[in-house]
């Protein structure tokens, strides 16, 4: 989700030298930013005394500022060890705000995380634009060795989330597979290890249905996804990833809700589809999904799949 904002920055001072404190694997994600610099965090930092090597790697940098997009434990403490003059800012994620929509149940439309993201910097008197944000181009997989048939519409479903709150059933994602699969190929995302297995079962039973599950590297899995026509996602990265292509994302709520600020960027409302208020009027329950009341994990499966294929046919 920091990923427009730091293409807009970029864009908008070229000159100005980046460099992105991530782990290898999520560097990735900006592999279309020219000139970004990377400070790899590695598993040896995750220590106390891996932090404060960390700390003289930063040093090392000789920054002008150090801005903090993640504001967590470990960062604070990164923040205390630096303990220098550098200028250290820091995302407000609106925590007080999502907790006060949770505790009253007056549910109101949050500022989005983006949003967020870019409001650091303009403590630094840079006010980001993130509508001039230029979508990913589409990488060319033409001559990858992938199954898909490219004469169809390729629609890409990623089923699984980290929490079960945010989860549709496989029982309803097969129907839309069913639905689709006669006049698009379907290609599956999921992780390595059980989703692997699960998805590979499903696409091996069903026609035009195809599994990357387990199979790609971020960078190709990314490449694909820039070559879908529509991406259908839970409140999970796979939403977010397809949004930096400017593909349309249909993304399904549960126990949480788009308004707490973490919808797909540039997407419009009517492509988050939420569960269904009637039956679960206390939405949303959760912010992340992880603590969520026994009563309100399976909301999510309130949404009909007639709606979620209505929103699809009116896309593609």
């Amino acid at each position: 989700m920091t990923v427009p904002v730091i293409s807009v920055f970029k864009n908008s001072y070229p000159n100005t030298k980046i460099t992105i404190l991530t782990t290898k694997f999520f560097s990735e994600l900006f592999n279309q930013i020219p000139d970004i610099n990377f400070l790899f965090f590695k598993e040896n930092h995750k220590t106390i005394f891996g932090l404060f090597l960390l700390k003289r790697e930063i040093i090392k940098l000789e920054v002008d500022y150090i801005i903090d997009l993640h504001n967590v434990l470990r960062t604070n403490i990164i923040k205390f060890l630096l303990n220098s003059n550098i200028p250290f800012l820091r995302v407000n994620k609106g925590r007080n705000e999502k907790k006060k929509v949770l505790n009253t149940g007056k549910l109101k439309k949050l500022k989005s995380m983006h949003q967020r993201y870019s409001d650091v910097f303009s403590d630094l008197k840079v006010n980001l634009d993130l509508e001039k944000f230029t979508p990913y181009k589409k990488v060319d997989i033409s001559n990858s060795n992938y199954n898909f048939i490219k004469t169809q519409k390729l629609v890409g479903i990623a089923p699984f989330a980290k929490h079960d709150s945010k989860e549709y059933s496989l029982e309803n994602i097969l129907k839309i597979i069913d639905y689709l699969s006669s006049s698009a190929s379907i290609v599956l995302f999921g992780a390595k290890g059980e989703e692997e297995r699960r998805l590979k079962y499903i696409a091996e039973e069903r026609q035009n249905t195809f599994s990357v599950a387990g199979k790609l590297s971020l960078k190709d899995e990314m490449a694909v996804i820039s070559n879908l026509d529509i991406m259908i996602s839970m409140d999970s990265a796979n939403g977010h990833i397809a949004s930096l292509f400017g593909v349309n994302v249909i993304s399904l709520w549960g126990a949480t809700h788009p308004y707490l600020g973490y919808s797909p960027f540039g997407q419009p409302e009517e492509n988050s589809i939420i569960a269904d208020i009637n039956k679960y009027p206390k939405i949303p329950v959760s912010i992340y999904g992880k603590n969520c009341p026994k009563e309100y994990i399976n909301a999510i499966n309130s949404i009909e799949v007639k709606d979620v294929l209505k929103r699809i046919n009116e896309i593609i």
